[in-house]
């Protein structure tokens, strides 16, 4: 496939995947246990497929007669798509979760570099349902999203004399994230966003709040959009609408992928796990949660 394409900085222990114990397994158990850290969007897809997994087999050697007799534990740590190539960057983790694609600098202080594509997903620019905006047309062009975000636009009225007098609430994901680049390098090009922006520390917590203000809006991931159908209005782009039709085929443009970084060779344990993650049953909870599938 062609490069188309609710947590603050929390971590994510997949109770459900047996307690790590500290006892004799020793070295067996640290071999056993796998650890994933980064993207907030996608931290709640992994942790879903983890519990499902350690659900039907609870210990390794169920998944495999050859795996050790030990606990499943995975765990999974949100703190954005820059967290999580750090980590795979330091070591400190087994698998980077990104909302972006990785860029070549950081390829290049991997060694054995690796990449998992997991599901796509897409930036809708979104409103609440509440905000007159929705019942007087359903889209935006590029130029009006630009104006927005910049500030250049700065009520409501600014962009349609027949809207409110309201203040526009523009909210966004942090700056440095991987969301915020994929909207930057999409939509605004070379203009900034507003100083005054309101900075989420994740995607849900941004959806949240664009569901609180009938005047906010903001660039709501597809899949958690999705995952509160109803409570967002999705905006079209230049026309184009984002469904799950238009960003596989990349008419819709404001799109990025979900995937695992990692460093070196799978072990037969992360290998298993990996193979649920990209087979039918990872695939379709990757649907399920509101996310594009990438077969």
């Amino acid at each position: 496939m062609k490069r188309i394409l609710t947590l603050t900085i929390l971590t994510v222990c997949v109770l459900a995947l047996a307690a790590c114990s500290n006892d004799a397994n020793g070295g067996d158990e640290m071999a056993t246990r796998i650890m994933f850290n980064g993207s907030s969007t996608l931290a709640p897809v992994i942790a879903s497929i983890a519990a499902d997994f350690n659900e039907a087999y609870s210990t390794w050697d169920n998944v495999n007669a050859d795996f050790p007799n030990a606990p499943i534990s995975i765990y999974v740590a949100s703190g954005g798509s820059g967290q999580g190539i750090r980590t795979v960057i330091n070591q400190t983790t087994d698998f980077g979760m990104l909302a972006r694609w990785v860029r070549e600098s950081e390829m290049e202080q991997i060694e054995g570099y690796q990449e998992f594509l997991v599901g796509i997903d897409a930036l809708t620019v979104s409103i609440n349902p509440q905000n007159p905006l929705a019942s007087l047309r359903d889209g935006l062009t590029t130029e009006e999203i630009v104006r927005i975000f910049s500030g250049e636009y700065v009520r409501w009225s600014d962009l349609d004399p027949s809207l409110p007098n309201d203040e526009i609430v523009v909210i966004i994901r942090d700056v440095g994230g991987g969301a915020h680049e994929v909207f930057q390098n999409s939509i605004m090009g070379d203009v900034d966003v507003v100083a005054s922006a309101i900075q989420a520390p994740s995607m849900g917590a941004l959806v949240s709040r664009i569901i609180e203000n009938p005047n906010a809006i903001g660039y709501a991931s597809f899949g958690v959009s999705n995952q509160n159908a109803g409570e967002l209005f999705m905006l079209t782009v230049d026309g184009v609408a984002p469904t799950a039709a238009n960003i596989v085929d990349g008419s819709y443009v404001i799109q990025r992928p979900l995937l695992l970084a990692f460093s070196g060779e799978l072990s037969a344990i992360q290998s298993a796990f990996i193979d649920v993650i990209l087979g039918s049953a990872g695939q379709e909870k990757v649907e399920s949660m509101g996310f594009v599938p990438i077969n």
